[in-house]
């Protein structure tokens, strides 16, 4: 089970929540205060740590801060060589605790991606060299152990290649809504997205069952919006009805050319913290010397101090 944040339950019970579709009062309070200065580049969301092993109270706040507004939020280590241990513990600074172990992340349930042809890693897109699609992550989880916080490191840059895109999902929530709620509605019902089993295991055995539910939810203990989705056109089921059909390719269009698409190739040392924000990644080259290597941790938790109600007690 996800631990919540004390303050952050404490603000939750105090303002009406903004993703109630029958509440638009408190949405367009929320939609304004979203809206207001959004950055229009990824620079305006940079924070420069100074040693990773000892945060200061500063950075972490600027960290919660803008990830508290936008989900997201670019990390820049002085120290380009920090470890996968360095890297756990500087989730653990701005409440990332809950890791989540999958069966291709190593022993210390942090993610090595990079290029692989051995193992069960050669059979997923995001250890080739290939573009990744939109999607956010553990959208195969099961419901009770949804991704709600990641962060991805870079340790090496491709030679080429390799750029990411982000969108908030919130801010893809907002231009649904406002198009027509009725499409957030199609995508809050409980069978609105199916990802049928994965049945790559060992002679065609079964490693995770068939998993259902919303795209869009929100967390009961937070009152935050959080998102399945992905862009793959096989092997996702969609709710076989009109408006579930429309929502797609609504979401698809925004996806293609919504003006709140970050941009932004990480360099050694940065890295993204996020509540789990809509991503994908261009395709990219190694050279014989160079070969890119990301890491990847997954959270159940989301960052601490960063619900809805933050946001919120702004405009109260």
């Amino acid at each position: 089970m996800m631990m919540t944040d004390a303050n952050t339950l404490e603000l939750s019970q105090q303002y009406a929540n903004p993703f109630d579709l029958d509440n638009d009062e408190a949405y367009q309070k929320w939609r304004d205060i979203k809206l207001k200065d959004y950055p229009a580049s990824v620079d305006d969301l940079i924070v420069r740590i100074s040693d990773v092993n000892y945060l200061a109270e500063a950075e972490i706040r600027a960290l919660k801060q803008l990830i508290g507004h936008y989900n997201l939020v670019i990390y820049e280590l002085a120290d380009k060589t920090a470890t996968k241990a360095q890297i756990r513990q500087f989730a653990r600074a701005v409440g990332l605790d809950q890791i989540d172990n999958n069966i291709c992340s190593d022993e210390d349930s942090i993610t090595a991606l990079q290029v692989s042809e051995e193992g069960q890693k050669k059979l997923y897109i995001p250890y080739t060299n290939r573009r990744l699609s939109w999607h956010a992550d553990g959208y195969y989880n099961t419901l009770d152990q949804q991704i709600r916080g990641m962060l991805l490191h870079c340790v090496t840059p491709a030679v080429k290649g390799g750029e990411n895109m982000l969108l908030d999902h919130e801010m893809l929530y907002i231009q649904l809504r406002d198009e027509n709620p009725a499409l957030i509605r199609a995508l809050m019902h409980e069978q609105a997205m199916t990802i049928p089993a994965n049945n790559e295991g060992a002679e065609g055995q079964e490693i995770r069952p068939e998993q259902t539910g919303p795209v869009f939810s929100v967390e009961k203990n937070t009152g935050s919006l959080h998102m399945r989705y992905s862009a793959r056109t096989r092997n996702i089921i969609w709710r076989d009805d009109p408006i579930t059909a429309q929502a797609c390719e609504k979401i698809s269009g925004y996806l293609s050319s919504s003006p709140y698409i970050l941009r932004y190739r990480l360099k050694a040392g940065q890295g993204v913290i996020c509540n789990n924000v809509l991503h994908n990644r261009t395709a990219f080259e190694d050279s014989d010397s160079q070969h890119r290597l990301l890491y990847r941790a997954r959270f159940y938790d989301r960052v601490a101090e960063t619900g809805v109600a933050g946001i919120m007690n702004q405009v109260n």
